[in-house]
C-alpha cells in the first residue's frame, strides 16, 4: 500500500535550494577564485537568497518564516526531544534544520557580499583580510552542507522517509497520528 503524501515544497523553494547547491559545488570546488564564472554564480547565487528571503513572507505556508523561524524555545524544544530520543516530526523543516538553513543564506550572502567588496570595489583591492573572511565563509558553508546532508540522511532513517527526495518532489509523506 502507498503512503498518502502531500504537497509540502513548492516549485520555487525547490529551485532555490538546487541553484545554491549548484552554485555552491561550482564556486567552491570547480570555479577558479575571482574568474568570471565565479563571480557570476556569486551574484546569482545573492539574487537566489533575496527571492528566497521575499519568498519567506509571500510563498506558501511551509515556505514562511513564521512556519519555522528557529525561536530560541523551538530549538531548545526541538534539542530535548532528539537529546532524550523522542519523537519529532515536522512536515517542513525542524527548529535546529532552520537554523541550520539560515545560518547557510546568511554565509552565502556573506561570500557574495565580501566578493564583490574585493573584485568591484578598489579599496578593498588586494585586502588579505577580506579575503581570509571570504575564505573563512566558503568552508563554514562546506561545515554546514555536510551538517545539513548528514542530518537529512540520518533523519530520512529516522522517520523512515526519504526526505532528499522531497526537495526534488516537492512531496512528503503524511504524517501517521502515532508519529
Amino acid at each position: 500500500m502507498k503512503a498518502e503524501t502531500l504537497r509540502l515544497w513548492d516549485p520555487l523553494v525547490r529551485v532555490c535550494h538546487w541553484s545554491l547547491v549548484v552554485v555552491f559545488i561550482s564556486d567552491y570546488f570547480l570555479n577558479e577564485e575571482g574568474d568570471a564564472w565565479h563571480r557570476w554564480l556569486g551574484y546569482y547565487a545573492v539574487a537566489v537568497v533575496l527571492v528566497r528571503v521575499v519568498w519567506g513572507f509571500i510563498g506558501p505556508p511551509a515556505a514562511r518564516w513564521s512556519d519555522f523561524w528557529p525561536t530560541p524555545s523551538r530549538v531548545a524544544q526541538h534539542g530535548r526531544a532528539l537529546f532524550s530520543g523522542q519523537g519529532y516530526h515536522r512536515m517542513g523543516h525542524s527548529p535546529i534544520g532552520a537554523l541550520v538553513m539560515v545560518l547557510m543564506l546568511l554565509l552565502m550572502t556573506g561570500l557574495g557580499i565580501s566578493g564583490f567588496l574585493m573584485e568591484e570595489v578598489d579599496y578593498f583591492f588586494g585586502e588579505d583580510w577580506l579575503r581570509d573572511v571570504h575564505e573563512f565563509m566558503a568552508n563554514a558553508l562546506l561545515t554546514l552542507v555536510g551538517v545539513h546532508i548528514v542530518a537529512a540522511l540520518v533523519e530520512s532513517i529516522r522517520l523512515r522517509e526519504n526526505l532528499p527526495l522531497s526537495m526534488i518532489t516537492g512531496h512528503r509523506r503524511k504524517k501517521n497520528a502515532d508519529e
